[in-house]
């Protein structure tokens, strides 16, 4: 992965993105969506230990080592929220840790090619080898790309309806409109500026229609 030159700032909010390479898919199956999940879930955390080993592990070492490395206050960065989609994805993310997006974002990368090229019997790289990053300059503007990202499957019309859109299993929005015990996001920002949980779902929901249509025209208006 080529070095990036602009530091991200500690305690600073980011939006990363890529796609993959020539926009060909990057998840196929629902196996990988999980694996994908699985890989950015583990390298939020400071570890040593690869995915691969650890899925190795028996069942009392992986306990062992969850209880002893995978917890709060060892993480590097905080995922606040996420979509995967066909051939790109979302992460809206807070750096704890001085370094800690560039590696997350190359442990998640390139641990997930590996995965892939193995199913399928292929070499080189997935994605493009320098995913983007916008630093999230205003509380506005942070609350604003969250929605953007929870709408992508929808927008896409990878949903076609709002209902669905709330239970894609691939998207942090489901843990927002139903927090569970095993969710990968941080939930305790966003929620933050608004008055109930399901107040932020509303303040997605109603701006659904407009962003369909905003995704129409994006190519005459965004860099592609």
């Amino acid at each position: 992965m080529p070095r990036r030159f602009i530091p991200f700032v500690t305690n600073e909010i980011y939006h990363i993105y890529n796609q993959g390479l020539d926009k060909r898919p990057t998840f196929t199956d629902q196996r990988q969506y999980v694996r994908a999940l699985e890989t950015i879930h583990f390298y939020q955390y400071k570890t040593n230990l690869k995915l691969s080993t650890f899925l190795k592990l028996p069942k009392s070492e992986k306990e062992s080592f969850t209880a002893s490395h995978l917890k709060k206050e060892n993480k590097h960065i905080c995922i606040l929220s996420f979509c995967l989609m066909p051939n790109h994805f979302h992460l809206l993310v807070k750096q704890l840790h001085e370094g800690g997006i560039s590696r997350f974002a190359s442990n998640f990368q390139n641990s997930y090619t590996k995965y892939f090229n193995t199913k399928h019997e292929r070499k080189g790289s997935l994605f493009l080898d320098q995913f983007k990053a916008v630093r999230m300059e205003t509380d506005e503007q942070f609350i604003h790309v969250s929605r953007y990202i929870h709408l992508n499957p929808y927008s896409s019309y990878i949903t076609k309806l709002l209902e669905e859109t709330q239970i894609y299993p691939w998207s942090s929005f489901r843990e927002y409109v139903r927090p569970g015990p095993f969710d990968i996001s941080d939930k305790e920002i966003l929620f933050s500026f608004f008055k109930t949980p399901n107040s932020y779902k509303n303040f997605v929901l109603d701006n659904a229609s407009y962003q369909r249509e905003l995704d129409k025209i994006k190519h005459l208006i965004f860099e592609e």
